[in-house]
């Protein structure tokens, strides 16, 4: 599930603590489905819901199944696929086969401290993996067992944007439209300005201290663009001191083969350079600054979804 999503969905549970609920999870997808496995809908007693499990064609058959487990305690498997009729009458997409879960929220279910235990490990940076019993319906923070169903929460997804230019302007705007919280780094306040980074989070240190000090984890991109060496290689020996899930430096080919020169002066081990993507981003031939930021956030994206 897209970090918004999740937090809205722990947002609402919690807002709704103490009143009888319900929450469907995809649990399985073949084909063209409309939702990645482990999207949740969270459905409350008077009808009101938060999430989605198919993009809006099975949802009405969801909410009636979870007003029956709201009802009766119960949990409920459903399938929509291409041969049955119901998911034809409320519009599957072809070719799309969905598995769906409707738990009671509650300690026979979806205990309401697995909300908190999730947020909890998504604000320590931390992933957290929920198992089920689809039998039972069942859900805990209990050893994953083959037999079970694993959903795993992937920490928040952060850019760590190296150097204040113009396509980090782009690329800031585009990650937090693909929930991909920005910061941008760069020592010189001529550059970073609110002004031309409004509502962006902003940090004046040396990249490398700053780099340490958020200390990146899997779901964290690391991407230098100022072409500077004295900004840019502080912050890449850093990333790479780190479990970052992506790294990236703009620049041509020939200047990454500098690149890798100086860091290998720098005392950086040759083997870790592969995790460095440069140039950065996905060759689509782009051309100025959003162009070429819409293929660096598209190479981190393929790069998170591993």
């Amino acid at each position: 599930m897209p970090d918004a999503e999740i937090d809205r969905l722990i947002a609402a549970a919690r807002g709704w603590a103490g009143a009888p609920m319900a929450i469907a999870t995809v649990t399985a997808t073949w084909g063209s489905a409309p939702r990645p496995r482990g999207s949740h809908m969270l459905v409350h007693a008077d009808g009101r819901f938060e999430g989605s499990v198919s993009g809006g064609c099975v949802e009405g058959q969801v909410l009636a199944a979870a007003a029956e487990t709201i009802a009766d305690g119960r949990p409920r498997r459903l399938q929509f696929g291409v041969a049955d009729d119901r998911a034809w009458e409320v519009g599957l997409p072809c070719g799309g086969e969905i598995a769906i879960l409707v738990q009671p929220v509650g300690e026979g279910g979806f205990a309401p401290a697995l909300f908190d235990a999730i947020g909890e490990a998504r604000g320590g940076g931390r992933a957290l993996e929920v198992a089920t019993d689809l039998d039972s319906g069942v859900s805990s923070l209990a050893e994953a067992r083959a037999d079970l169903f694993l959903n795993r929460y992937a920490p928040p997804r952060r850019v760590l944007i190296i150097g204040a230019v113009q396509i980090a302007q782009a690329l800031a705007q585009i990650a937090a439209q693909i929930d991909a919280r920005p910061i941008v780094i760069d020592p010189r306040g001529r550059f970073l300005t609110e002004e031309r980074f409004p509502g962006v989070e902003l940090d004046d240190r040396w990249p490398d201290e700053a780099v340490a000090a958020y200390a990146p984890n899997a779901a964290t991109a690391i991407i230098t663009l100022s072409h500077d060496p004295k900004i840019d290689d502080p912050a890449l020996i850093a990333a790479l001191a780190s479990p970052a899930g992506y790294i990236a430096a703009l620049g041509s080919t020939r200047s990454h083969a500098k690149r890798l020169e100086r860091l290998t002066a720098a005392g950086v081990d040759a083997a870790q350079f592969a995790r460095i993507d440069a140039p950065a981003g996905l060759p689509i031939g782009a051309l100025g600054p959003a162009e070429i930021a819409l293929s660096i956030a598209a190479g981190m994206v393929r790069a998170f979804r591993g």
